[in-house]
């Protein structure tokens, strides 16, 4: 690493790093909270390698990852963005992701095409819930990670209470390679604890030196942590036993088992950066000791019939599979699809298959089809700078896939597959919007379209029953992006309206009414006339109709027509327009003509007797209930379980889940939990994560049910 190579680092600003084989990438993707500084460290690695001349801020708009409008006005990531670079040979994608939970999309996508991660952490805020998760997340499926402390020259940055933080939420394995030397507030330069040598920034260039013995002790302590450590995790089991004994491990043979277990996911080293300092350590750390993508196994890959098709990873001569990461639409250039590479090489002009995803639910509709592909870029921000391939293990550009969607997969024509999905969560925040003007409401289809394509946590919902537009997003973060995106990407404006949660009716009671439909207009005229009896169902008994005519009072011909236009009135509602439900209809008498009696007139009537009947016995509006699977770290219980009672919901029990969570049950009126995504976030510190379920409809409240027939 650092210690055993400083040498410097080789890039060329504007000119796109090319990589031709795998094991000479490093895919790295940031993981952290917002603020953390995710992006402007990758501003201060671009520097360090002279990729670019001069480090952007947030705070100016001007830096590399966020380049999108909206996150030049908002200064924060809201997409995830790649910045590539070399350090000595190696190319290095950093994916740079938001750090807000509604941004979670993009992170998963960061995830899924990178082969390491690295936690980035603010000395001077710590950590969040969610970085916690997504610490958990990675521990799942053993993905690499190492630690960056942030910020180490902030003034209010302390260094050891972060690092003892780290240690204790993310768990074993967590130790510094560097401690960060500070005098007065000025972080003067980086102790390599194994090399034991204080690398000095305080000139503005980096110089080796000897610690002074005031540290002696500091350095004693966490490098013995740091060599215990690294030992345990030595495939060379008598490495402990000489250690223990007071026998000197060489320092080349720890860096070695380090870089080792750092690229199994099983130790993971802490490293600090500030103003100028800590950019060539980290470097060195990524390139040689996270994985290459030769490492990394492929996510399981079928053929179009969901048969498991065996792909040797990352070969560049093997078949060509390729996955749609990100999505975005460029006025100017049209829509541009980040992919990973995984097997195969991937070039200008040649045809590939594109395979659907499976998230019809969600406006992103299944398809097979065969797109030319245009131009291959490496991105820097705004900068699309053309590249001759993508080979096995790179991430690139891809220009005109007009079909293509974020999670689709790229494979050759002749041999179509398709990569199993990663995991996305529901958008469960609904929003109703509609267009301001006509203009605007013949552009919003299409626009609405290709937000659709780009983000694959948006659903949009075309809702009959309400007569609204809904777009379901992750959260008030989500939803004022993709509003923000409709108005000056495509310039539509719409505006939110109240959200209407679809409502029915039923009968509150048992009755009979008559429906007479009997009119002379001059020739033929209408004569129907119906005696129903009306009586409400259980809750889930949909609707009976029965026949009870005897004596032919009303034809054969025309019972039917009775049930027909019960059913249409139905569909209509008796009250406030919502439809009835759970009701039986019997039809005990009648009179008809022999002229004047047809299949309209017995519809008329039917729809008459059921609106009499809503007059002669109360109408109840039933609300739909929901059940709720709520996911919540223990000390959150409490507050959770009472805010749900306070939403009229029966809390059904509690549950653990895994340690230090609770799964918390309950039964909910949808009328109720309508934002709950944004309050629950707000109750659990972004931690609580929920599922929802329909489960029946219930009589809503009178006072309630009032209100809602007030404004029908």
């Amino acid at each position: 690493m650092a210690e055993r190579n400083p040498g410097g680092a080789a890039g060329a600003a504007g000119r796109a790093p090319a990589a031709d084989r795998a094991d000479a990438i490093r895919n790295v993707v940031l993981v952290g909270h917002s603020g953390a500084g995710k992006t402007t460290l990758i501003e201060q690695l671009l520097t360090a390698t002279g990729t670019i001349q001069r480090a952007g801020r947030v705070e100016d708009g001007n830096t590399v990852s966020d380049f999108d409008e909206v996150e030049v006005r908002q200064q924060r990531s809201v997409n995830l963005a790649l910045a590539p670079l070399v350090h000595n040979g190696i190319k290095i994608n950093l994916l740079d992701t938001p750090g807000y939970a509604d941004f979670v999309g993009d992170l998963r996508a960061g995830l899924r095409a990178a082969d390491a991660a690295l936690f980035v952490v603010s000395a001077s805020e710590g950590i969040d819930g969610l970085t916690q998760m997504l610490w958990e997340e990675c521990a799942q499926v053993g993905m690499p990670r190492a630690v960056v402390i942030t910020k180490i020259d902030h003034h209010r940055a302390d260094f050891d209470e972060v690092l003892t933080t780290c240690q204790d939420v993310f768990g074993d394995g967590v130790a510094p390679l560097y401690l960060p030397v500070i005098t007065n507030g000025h972080v003067n330069g980086l102790i390599g604890l194994l090399s034991q040598k204080f690398f000095n920034y305080a000139t503005g260039s980096r110089t080796e030196n000897e610690p002074g013995p005031e540290y002696e002790a500091r350095i004693e302590e966490h490098r013995g942590v740091l060599i215990e450590g690294i030992i345990q995790e030595s495939e060379d089991e008598s490495l402990m036993d000489r250690y223990l004994e007071g026998e000197p491990i060489d320092t080349k043979v720890l860096i070695e088992d380090l870089e080792k277990a750092v690229a199994r996911g099983s130790f993971f080293p802490v490293l600090c950066t500030g103003l100028g300092v800590g950019s060539v350590e980290l470097l060195e750390l990524v390139t040689q000791g996270f994985p290459s993508p030769l490492e990394h196994p492929l996510p399981e890959i079928t053929d179009l019939d969901g048969k498991p098709v065996k792909v040797n990873a990352c070969d560049p001569d093997g078949p060509l599979v390729a996955e749609v990461v990100k999505t975005t639409s460029d006025p100017y250039v049209g829509r541009i699809s980040l992919v990973r590479v995984f097997s195969g090489t991937l070039r200008p002009d040649m045809t590939v298959h594109v395979s659907g995803h499976g998230l019809a639910d969600r406006g992103h509709e299944d398809h097979d089809v065969d797109e030319r592909i245009g131009t291959l870029t490496s991105p820097l921000g705004k900068q699309q700078r053309p590249i001759g391939k993508g080979v096995a293990g790179d991430i690139v550009a891809v220009a005109k896939l007009s079909r293509a969607e974020t999670g689709d997969t790229l494979s050759e024509v002749d041999r179509p597959l398709l990569m199993t999905a990663w995991s996305m969560p529901d958008p469960l925040l609904p929003v109703a919007i509609r267009a301001r003007s006509k203009a605007d409401e013949d552009k919003l289809s299409q626009a609405l379209g290709r937000l659709v394509a780009e983000d694959p946590t948006l659903r949009l919902e075309n809702n009959a029953e309400t007569r609204q537009l809904v777009l379901w997003c992750m959260g008030e973060a989500h939803t004022d992006v993709l509003l923000d995106r409709l108005a000056n990407r495509h310039g539509v404006e719409v505006e939110r309206i109240d959200l209407r949660v679809p409502l029915r009716e039923t009968f509150g009671g048992k009755c009979q009414a008559m429906g007479r439909n009997v009119k002379q207009t001059g020739g033929h005229g209408q004569y129907a006339i119906c005696h129903l009896e009306v009586e409400p169902l259980p809750s889930g008994g949909g609707f009976e109709f029965v026949d009870k005519i005897v004596g032919g009072v009303v034809p054969r011909q025309f019972i039917p027509s009775v049930e027909k236009g019960v059913r249409a009135q139905m569909e209509r509602g008796v009250v406030a327009g919502y439809p009835m439900v759970d009701v039986r209809v019997t039809l005990y008498d009648g009179k008809a003509h022999s002229v004047d009696s047809s299949d309209m007139a017995f519809q008329i009537a039917g729809q008459l007797a059921l609106k009499e009947a809503a007059s002669k016995v109360s109408t109840l509006l039933l609300e739909p209930v929901d059940e709720l699977s709520v996911l919540v770290a223990d000390e959150h219980v409490g507050s959770v379980m009472s805010d749900l009672s306070s939403r009229r919901g029966r809390v059904l029990g509690t549950e653990p889940v895994g340690t230090g969570r609770t799964l918390v049950k309950a039964e909910v009126p949808e009328l109720e939990i309508t934002r709950y995504a944004i309050d629950l976030r707000s109750m659990s510190h972004g931690t609580g994560t929920f599922q929802r379920a329909f489960l029946r409809y219930e009589p809503l409240p009178p006072h309630l049910a009032d209100k809602v027939a007030a404004t029908e």
